[in-house]
C-alpha cells in the first residue's frame, strides 16, 4: 500500500515535536529551553508553542530551574509492556476532550489490512454517535471516514478497495460511480476536510481530517445531526488544530 498525499501541517508539527522529545530524553537531569533551541534548531516562538503542547499532553515536565524532563505520558508510551493500554487510554482522553470542545461525537479510524476500521470514539447523550446501519468496512465510498482514508492511498490501492466493496446506494446523495469517486478523491486537497453530507445516512453530516503516521493511514472525524450542519466547518477546523497531539501519540 502506498500513500498518495504530501505530509500535512500536523505531520510537520509532529516531526518538530519528536525532535524536542529526543533532545529531552537524552538528558536525565533535564534540559533548558535555550539548550533545546540549540539542539533542535527551532526558533524561540516555535519551540515555546511545542513545549506548551508537550506539557499539556504530559510528554514533558518542567522541573527546578525551568529545565524540561520526560513526562509520565512519554514514559508510558515508550514502555513495551504498557504501550498499547497507555496509547488507548491517552487517545480516549483526547477524544473525550475533543467531543466536549466541538459538541459532537468524534472518532479515530485506521486503514488496517485493507479495511476501514473505527478504532475509538467518544460520544454521549447530547453527542450521539452515528448509527452504523451499514458496516463502515463496506461503506467507505459514502462516509467521510472512508473517503479520508482512501484519499491517503495511491490510485491502485483505491481501485483495489473499491473492487472488493460494491458501491451501494445508501441515500439519494451517495456516489455509486467508481469513476466519479476516484476523480473526487484524486482532486481532494490534503489540508481540506473530507465531507459526508447525508451520503451515508439521512439526517447526519460528517467531516474527517487525515492523521497519517509513517505507513499507518488514519483520520479524525466528527458527526453532527443535519440540523447542526452549519457547525460542521468549525468542528472540522477544531479537529485539524488538534490533529498534531493525536498524531504524535500514534507516532511515538
Amino acid at each position: 500500500m502506498a500513500l498518495m498525499h504530501e505530509p500535512t501541517a500536523p505531520y510537520h508539527s509532529v516531526q518538530d515535536a519528536l525532535r524536542v522529545l529526543e533532545a529531552v530524553a537524552r538528558t536525565a537531569a533535564g534540559v533548558t529551553e535555550t539548550e533545546l533551541a540549540r539542539h533542535t534548531g527551532l526558533g524561540p516562538e516555535r519551540l515555546a508553542l511545542l513545549l506548551r503542547m508537550l506539557r499539556r499532553e504530559g510528554y514533558v515536565e518542567q522541573i527546578g530551574g525551568g529545565a524540561y524532563t520526560t513526562g509520565d505520558t512519554l514514559r508510558r508510551l515508550t514502555s513495551v509492556r504498557d504501550r498499547e493500554r497507555a496509547l488507548a487510554e491517552k487517545l480516549q482522553r483526547m477524544l473525550d476532550r475533543l467531543r466536549d470542545s466541538v459538541g459532537a461525537a468524534v472518532y479515530i479510524s485506521r486503514y488496517v489490512d485493507g479495511e476501514v476500521k473505527v478504532t475509538q470514539y467518544a460520544a454521549g447523550p447530547a453527542t450521539p454517535a452515528v448509527n452504523e446501519w451499514v458496516d463502515f468496512r463496506y461503506s467507505a465510498h459514502a462516509t467521510a471516514v472512508g473517503k479520508s482514508l482512501l484519499t491517503q492511498l495511491d490510485h491502485n490501492a483505491r481501485r483495489d478497495h473499491l473492487a472488493r466493496h460494491k458501491m451501494a446506494r445508501l441515500t439519494s446523495r451517495t456516489i455509486t460511480s467508481d469513476k466519479l469517486l476516484l476523480s473526487r478523491l484524486e482532486s481532494q486537497p490534503p489540508t481540506v476536510p473530507v465531507l459526508d453530507l447525508q451520503e451515508y445516512a439521512v439526517g447526519t453530516v460528517c467531516a474527517a481530517v487525515p492523521i497519517t503516521a509513517g505507513a499507518s493511514v488514519g483520520c479524525l472525524a466528527v458527526s453532527l445531526p443535519v440540523e447542526h450542519a452549519h457547525r460542521l466547518k468549525q468542528a472540522a477546523d477544531t479537529l485539524n488544530r488538534n490533529a498534531a497531539p493525536v498524531l504524535l501519540s500514534l507516532a511515538i
